[in-house]
């Protein structure tokens, strides 16, 4: 007695004519989403993509600007740029001093922006004004806002009238010491709003049960932050860290407005900063691209470091 497909539950074969076409299963079930997607998937390749393969093309060769339209040798150096950029005391200053902004901004973003989120996420009267006014800051232009700081942290600022005697000499953003941090805590202000609407999404998804009990069984405020805030908006803590670190890797236009090009003495120069000044200004764009593309890595590892610190159990 044969036993056929059928009867053990198995399909037949399809038909030749029945069988998706290599085509139909490059687009998936729903081409149409490839056909929306692909003007974003082409401005990314354009404006990220090629640029990034560029900068890393330029960074082994010996790479220099000419005039439109005229081809020129440029030799393969191998890794003479990335030499050349390490042992450059400027390059290793301004990495340097991104870590310092990175290590006072990142912190501080995430702490005021959850409390600011946590506050303005209950019922207090004005709550829509505050929200506002804490986001103007984040899509008013830069150099307003820089304005705005000069006046307040300059010799003769408001700042040092006020603190009188207790001000600091030098001044705030030509001391050494002083001009990192004030542009760190500078870039926190002026993004915090973004970051606050970050957190208030997400705590719209922690359970107000959870606050319920945890009041029943007499925790206080700051409990209730602790183990139910903080656990419960983890994912878009991940994201506040990495969009704050990616920040501020690319910082450039505080520092150069803020200290006249990364003073007093490099103390505020960016990588950025410098890759600008290498790349444009001294008319050097293979060493610059070796500084972007360390750049690039070192922001991936903290990136991958830090998302392994934050969702882990």
């Amino acid at each position: 007695m044969t036993t056929t497909l059928t009867e053990v539950g198995s399909s037949p074969p399809k038909s030749p004519e029945h069988r998706p076409s290599r085509l139909a299963a490059l687009l998936g079930r729903q081409p149409l989403g490839i056909v929306l997607a692909a003007p974003y998937a082409v401005f990314l390749a354009a404006v990220f993509a090629y640029p990034l393969g560029l900068a890393v093309w330029m960074s082994f060769h010996d790479y220099f600007f000419t005039a439109p339209g005229v081809q020129v040798e440029r030799p393969f150096v191998g890794l003479d740029n990335y030499k050349a950029v390490l042992s450059d005391p400027a390059v290793r200053e301004s990495f340097l001093n991104v870590v310092e902004f990175l290590v006072i901004n990142v912190p501080l973003t995430v702490v005021l922006s959850l409390l600011l989120a946590t506050a303005l996420n209950g019922a207090i009267r004005g709550r829509a004004f505050i929200r506002l006014a804490y986001y103007i800051p984040y899509v008013t232009a830069s150099v307003a806002l820089v304005a705005v700081w000069l006046f307040l942290f300059s010799q003769n600022g408001m700042v040092n009238q006020v603190l009188g005697p207790l001000a600091p000499d030098p001044s705030w953003l030509v001391n050494e010491a002083l001009a990192m941090p004030v542009i760190a805590i500078f870039v926190t202000w002026k993004q915090l709003g973004f970051f606050v609407l970050l957190y208030l999404a997400a705590l719209q998804n922690v359970p107000k049960e959870l606050y319920e009990s945890a009041a029943t069984d007499g925790a206080s405020r700051f409990r209730q932050l602790w183990h139910v805030t903080v656990p419960g908006v983890r994912p878009a803590t991940t994201l506040v860290v990495i969009l704050a670190t990616i920040t501020g890797a690319n910082l450039f236009t505080e520092p150069y407005l803020l200290t006249n090009g990364g003073g007093p003495n490099g103390a505020s120069a960016s990588p950025v900063l410098v890759m600008y000044q290498r790349g444009i200004q001294q008319g050097n764009p293979d060493t610059a691209a070796a500084i972007g593309v360390l750049l690039v890595i070192g922001v991936l590892l903290i990136s991958l470091v830090n998302r392994k610190l934050l969702e882990r159990d």
